[in-house]
């Protein structure tokens, strides 16, 4: 449901934009193919499996794709959908790495995207910030005595942050290029207490996040 929320309201942004398509400039679809460095978390209370003690999850680096939709709302002001999947794997480290099972991980963030000089330009360098969410996707794996079990999947907020540079081909089709960084949210561990004479005292938590660092290149299509 999370997700579908996060869709939704990103739709409604990119089409309450639509007015802007009377100008000069037309909105863009883009497709991106690149490949992501993970990381995940760790704990302080090491999990016994299979002989081993494991204290930290990691999604696989891997290989992604994506797209966009972007809508114009002035020469060099885009908002719009920023889709992305990596197609990854649950890896448990600590005394040993075991990679559990295949896990897709899904991103959906409706962004701003600021494209600077002119339309036209045979370079055109780019900077975008989006907010949305994170789906982790459930992983099916098989126990020492050959029974199976899944683990649940997961969607949590995300931020997403990009750079790079678009390419002039023709009127209508251009290449880019460019670097992503997606920090999301994942948990909080008790950090110890803080005082205040007014509020009292309460836990500190020490915020973990798992990061997607992406590098990726493709072809942007203008209508």
């Amino acid at each position: 449901m999370f997700k579908q929320g996060v869709m939704a309201t990103a739709f409604v942004v990119v089409i309450g934009a639509v007015p802007a398509l009377a100008q000069t400039n037309r909105a863009e679809v883009g497709f991106t193919l690149g490949w992501v460095f993970s990381d995940g978390v760790t704990t302080d209370d090491p999990i016994l499996a299979n002989g081993q003690l494991y204290d930290q999850v990691d999604p696989k680096d891997s290989f992604a794709w994506g797209f966009n939709v972007g809508v114009p709302v002035s020469p060099n002001l885009e908002v719009g959908f920023l889709f992305g999947q990596q197609m990854s794997a649950l890896v448990a480290d600590g005394t040993a790495k075991t990679e559990a099972g295949d896990m897709t991980v899904s991103t959906y963030h409706g962004y701003v995207g600021y494209n600077f000089l002119e339309s036209d330009a045979i370079l055109r360098p780019y900077l975008l910030f989006g907010l949305g969410a994170t789906s982790y996707g459930s992983v099916d794996y098989t126990r020492i005595g050959g029974a199976t079990g899944q683990i649940g999947g997961f969607t949590q907020f995300s931020t997403t942050w990009g750079a790079g540079v678009k390419g002039f081909i023709s009127d209508s089709l251009s290449w880019k290029g460019g670097i992503g960084w997606t920090p999301t949210y994942i948990k909080s561990d008790a950090e110890g207490w803080w005082c205040d004479p007014y509020w009292g005292c309460y836990v500190v938590g020490d915020a973990q996040y798992s990061n997607q660092w992406q590098f990726n290149g493709g072809i942007v299509v203008k209508f």
